[in-house]
């Protein structure tokens, strides 16, 4: 008998999949990858625990699901109860092909605010399409017993019955299981980041969202210009490289000509007032003394583009058109 584990890198989730090993039965975890999260955690978790990770992409259906979620959004702008379902969802859509019979996840009864409520919990296992097949290990016996407990699959005495916010329980449990590799309660989906999400809002707002437009958002200082344009401006340089890295078609790259300092990445109209708006914010995050002129080229993939002579704006500048 197999079971697909979601398995987030978060303590629950990795739980919740050697609860299930603990009874023998074979367990296949399952990760998701979108601009707002990754499956690293996941797979250091489940290569500690001794099990196979399949990663799903679920970027572009979460981008959809992100501009009208049925749910509604969390504290910011992350609408935790439609990504869930659409998770499981997913997850649900491979039993046949990777040859599992039900779905196990490490939520918990009332550790979140409305994802992990009850209703919350009842709306996963209905929109996912799993009514009686999704089990959630950790608070088992708090909810009504599913086909796996049902027909004996699992012994559903062995389960849980997790609830709340404490995590000594989940610390214990992890201590007797020699579970070690789980990543903190406050990491994971970049959506429910506060600065994040506010930045995601304006780009929401005033930008076409595609996944390579979002990737963007993570990467340096972000600014709106006068004429409608985003400016992403690097903070280091690991930040320089990967803005050349996903820098789109119809963006510019701005740079100082004789001074160290951080790539900007142009994105929208770039009309010439936001070109030299632009210019400006970039001198001001370079090596050149003081306020003196700073020589600045503008230019996208194809072209050598313009320099610019340019005095830095000042700090209190810059913070005006900070996203």
């Amino acid at each position: 008998m197999r079971a697909l584990a979601l398995v987030s890198g978060g303590l629950d989730s990795v739980l919740a999949a050697r609860l299930i090993m603990e009874q023998g039965l074979d367990v296949l975890g399952v990760s998701f990858i979108s601009p707002f999260f990754d499956a690293e955690g996941a797979a250091a978790s489940c290569e500690e625990i001794g099990i196979d990770l399949v990663v799903i992409d679920i970027g572009e259906d979460l981008l959809a699901i992100i501009d009208a979620p049925k749910h509604g959004f969390g504290k910011h702008m992350n609408p935790c109860i439609d990504c869930h379902a659409l998770m499981v969802r997913r997850a649900a859509g491979k039993m046949d092909e990777l040859g599992a019979s039900f779905v196990v996840t490490g939520e918990v009864v009332g550790q979140r605010p409305k994802s992990q409520m009850r209703f919350g919990l009842q709306a996963v296992e209905r929109e996912s399409g799993l009514k009686g097949l999704l089990l959630r290990p950790l608070s088992a016996k708090l909810l009504p017993a599913t086909v796996p407990e049902t027909e004996g699959w699992v012994d559903r005495e062995r389960l849980l019955g997790l609830h709340g916010r404490s995590r000594k329980p989940q610390m214990e449990l992890a201590s007797r299981l020699g579970v070690t590799v789980f990543a903190s309660p406050a990491g994971g989906c970049l959506l429910t980041d506060e600065n994040y999400a506010r930045v995601f809002l304006d780009v929401h707002e005033h930008e076409e969202v595609t996944l390579s437009s979002v990737r963007l958002i993570a990467l340096g200082r972000q600014f709106r210009l006068p004429g409608g344009s985003r400016l992403a401006v690097g903070r280091n340089h690991a930040e320089n490289e990967s803005l050349f890295e996903l820098a789109l078609d119809a963006s510019r790259f701005v740079k100082a000509v004789d001074h160290k300092g951080p790539v900007g990445v142009l994105l929208g109209s770039s009309p010439t007032d936001d070109a030299e708006v632009a210019a400006r914010i970039v001198a001001r995050y370079c090596d050149a003394p003081g306020n003196e002129a700073v020589r600045i080229r503008v230019w996208d993939g194809d072209a050598d583009g313009d320099e610019l002579e340019v005095t830095p704006l000042s700090p209190r500048e810059v913070r005006r058109y900070s996203i």
